[in-house]
């Protein structure tokens, strides 16, 4: 085995055993989906209530006016893994001539202008109606208990309130009297609810009352979150207009008929074959085949230059991710991609001659099929640009500041069964300082339209019917037809950066879930940022100290800009096994942040 071995220590053990496992980034939601497996229900069931439980404790890193994108596979069909697709498009009203008469150069980071129609709920609906098992009263009745009768609030979420103190007092009340009630910020710990949010919950499974069948009742639930109260709510509440991250009021631009026109859908997932592998992603309306372009790369170097221990391992991965980045930043957008040319060997033959021993700090994305250059290329903003002065453009990650820009990460959650039910997601979006709180809902809206650009000449442009270049991206690997592990990281730009490193550490270097997850994490910045200011870094490499300083002064002799940011701050990944011939399932989960945590038996 040519990687570095793992460490003998772990921060948990990786859990093993034959019935079933859940991870997720909060312990609650993992509970949840747990208790779900124990009660009889699959592995959709259970991630479905473990994804609206998340909704109401980790509310500063997702919502229901969010997003996801989830990949999965069932028992009965094991070799046609499915996308789940819960990334809406931009409202009809959403055009660039709109913005720029707003005055904007870039799609505000928070606000309602920010905002995607909702996707995420029709998603999990969409599961639970198709692939589930269990009534939706008893999928939520784990969110309701919480939102209705409290649970202690994190720490994280105590502190991206005291940075939004101000806009939330001075200029959106709604969302004051929700996360401040009587001006007080509560403290880590105190007992937060959400009854408005409990309350529309309720009202979608009412939705279902006289209507027979199972599934047919979670349908009546999804066209009453699209067409009913929901909808309506959201749409006159956003028609005043309201403080933006911007520092101006705008209306927002959605309307009931954008809620009632979008429909969430499954989707045939874009794979490649790596080292005897099929990994399965998103398509290039999201970033996910960055991750497959990079393994392309990768996979024409020999074993030894791949572990992201060593200095030529960390050195040459890096290398290839700017490349694949710097793909994703010119290509890739809700329109017609050329995936079959950006994924062949061919070109990745052409991509991997351009990494030698020296950092690139170049932006170098790729000549297309017939040899011609892109023909857009993404404004490259250098970091520690004056912000004052980009202040108009709007802001999104990655820091929470004053306005309601936020790093947002997102959340995660991977579930497999006794069946073989398997399934990774990743729920973000709709943030509680994304926009103002709706007040009858209990939520806001997101603010994924920040990642398509004011430019009719980007692949993408804002366009009403669009989905927004999503950075929502999990993973599902199969062996031999068979799904053998599903993963996923919050993280924004980082999401297939980090995931690669356990996928290349658990597939070449042996490692156990849980290993992989807590080795030492690295990604680079040299990329145009998916939000505000969408700067880049050239040569910009972030790592733990853990990595040592042997392989991070190699890394700086190479030319790469290092950041050391400390020893357990990057990555923040979760995932689930299977053996299909034996039955056994593992599971591991992120211990940095002290929040996540997998559970199983």
């Amino acid at each position: 085995m040519p990687f570095v071995p793992p460490a003998l220590f772990t921060t948990r053990p990786t859990l093993e055993g034959h019935f079933g496992m859940a991870a997720s980034t909060h312990w609650l939601a993992t509970a949840a989906s747990q208790a779900v497996l124990e009660r009889g229900g699959n592995a959709f069931d259970a991630a479905v209530a473990g994804a609206f439980l998340l909704h109401v404790v980790e509310p500063h890193l997702n919502g229901p006016g969010g997003d996801m994108t989830g990949v999965f596979a069932t028992a009965e069909d094991p070799a046609n893994p499915q996308i789940m697709m819960g990334q809406g498009p931009a409202p009809a009203g959403a055009t660039i001539a709109h913005y720029r008469n707003e005055g904007l150069d870039m799609v505000p980071g928070a606000g309602a202008l920010a905002s995607a129609v909702p996707g995420a709920v029709d998603s999990w609906l969409n599961l639970l109606e198709h692939h589930g098992t269990w009534e939706l009263v008893d999928v939520l009745d784990f969110a309701i208990d919480y939102a209705e009768n409290g649970h202690p609030v994190l720490a994280r979420v105590v502190g991206t309130i005291e940075r939004v103190q101000e806009l939330f007092a001075e200029h959106w009340p709604t969302s004051a009297a929700q996360w401040m009630p009587e001006g007080q910020i509560p403290k880590a710990g105190d007992l937060v609810h959400n009854r408005p949010y409990a309350e529309v919950l309720k009202k979608l499974i009412a939705a279902g009352d006289g209507v027979v069948g199972r599934a047919a009742r979670v349908a009546a639930a999804r066209q009453e979150w699209k067409s009913g109260f929901v909808a309506e709510a959201v749409a006159k509440f956003i028609s005043t207009p309201h403080r933006h991250s911007t520092g101006g009021d705008h209306a927002g631009v959605m309307t009931a008929e954008d809620f009632a026109g979008f429909d969430a859908h499954f989707e045939t997932p874009v794979t490649i074959d790596f080292r005897g592998y099929s990994i399965a992603k998103i398509g290039a309306w999201g970033q996910g085949p960055v991750l497959l372009q990079t393994l392309k790369i990768l996979d024409g170097f020999d074993d030894e230059r791949l572990d992201p221990s060593t200095e030529i391992g960390a050195h040459t991965i890096l290398e290839a991710l700017k490349l694949a980045m710097a793909d994703r930043d010119t290509y890739y957008g809700d329109a017609d991609v050329d995936l079959d040319w950006l994924l062949s060997d061919d070109y990745a033959a052409s991509r991997r001659k351009l990494i030698t021993d020296k950092a690139s700090l170049e932006f170098r994305p790729g000549l297309d099929r017939a040899g011609a250059a892109p023909t857009f290329t993404p404004p490259l903003v250098l970091e520690g640009a004056d912000k004052g002065a980009m202040a108009k453009a709007g802001i999104g990650e990655p820091t929470v500041a004053k306005n309601g820009v936020n790093n947002g990460d997102t959340c995660h959650i991977d579930v497999v069964d006794r069946w073989g039910n398997i399934i990774s997601a990743t729920p973000s979006g709709g943030w509680l300082q994304s926009s103002p709180i709706v007040p009858e809902l209990g939520f806001c809206l997101g603010t994924r339209l920040q990642m398509m650009w004011l430019d009719e000449t980007a692949p993408s442009a804002l366009t009403p019917g669009n989905r927004p270049r999503t950075t929502l991206t999990p993973t599902l690997i199969s062996k031999d037809g068979q799904p053998v592990i599903a993963l996923g990281s919050p993280g924004g730009d980082q999401q297939e950066q980090w995931q690669l490193l356990q996928i290349l550490r658990m597939l070449i270097g042996g490692y156990a879930p849980q290993q992989a997850i807590d080795a030492p994490a690295l990604h680079t910045t040299s990329l145009a940022g998916s939000f505000w200011p969408r700067t880049w870094v050239p040569g910009g490499a972030v790592v733990e100290d853990r990595l040592g300083e042997g392989v991070i002064n190699g890394l700086i002799r190479r030319g790469h800009v290092v950041t050391k940011a400390g020893d357990w701050e990057l990555g923040r990944l979760s995932c689930v096994t299977r053996d299909p011939a034996t039955g056994r399932v593992t599971a591991g989960a992120n211990p940095r942040g002290a929040q996540g945590y997998a559970a199983g038996r």
